[in-house]
């Protein structure tokens, strides 16, 4: 299904004392792979959650294979694992510039009417913006 690649530099405050990416980071880089992927698409997140409607995430898995350091660039590949339900998945592939692969992840999110704080289909305006895509 449809990706979307982003690039990030790593910034001093991202890594630990060694230089090395700090774990937790990595999740911050997936949601920056997400909201770019929704944005190529036409979707706002801002005015998705605006209209009532939130993305929490409900489930992520990272497969950690290489470091990425300080200064280094990093590509985030973002992909639509399947059509959206109720849910939503992505797997994600983080390379270095070398094109080696750093770390591989999935996430789950859930949409969720804020009024209600229940799980709700997609608003139609994104399958008609995946659709279009």
């Amino acid at each position: 299904m449809k990706f979307d690649e982003i690039q990030i530099r790593v910034r001093y405050g991202e890594t630990d004392q060694m230089g090395v990416v700090y774990h937790g980071n990595y999740a911050l880089y997936l949601e920056m792979g997400r909201i770019e992927w929704l944005r190529k698409i036409g979707v706002s997140y801002k005015k998705m959650e605006e209209n009532g409607v939130m993305l929490p995430v409900v489930s992520m898995h990272l497969n950690y294979k290489k470091s990425a350091g300080y200064d280094d660039v990093i590509n985030v590949k973002t992909q639509l694992k399947k059509a959206p339900t109720v849910k939503i998945e992505f797997e994600y592939e983080i390379t270095n510039e070398n094109g080696e692969i750093l770390t591989t992840a999935e996430t789950t999110l859930v949409f969720i009417d804020m009024k209600t704080n229940k799980p709700t289909r997609p608003p139609q305006y994104i399958l008609d913006a995946l659709h279009a895509s």
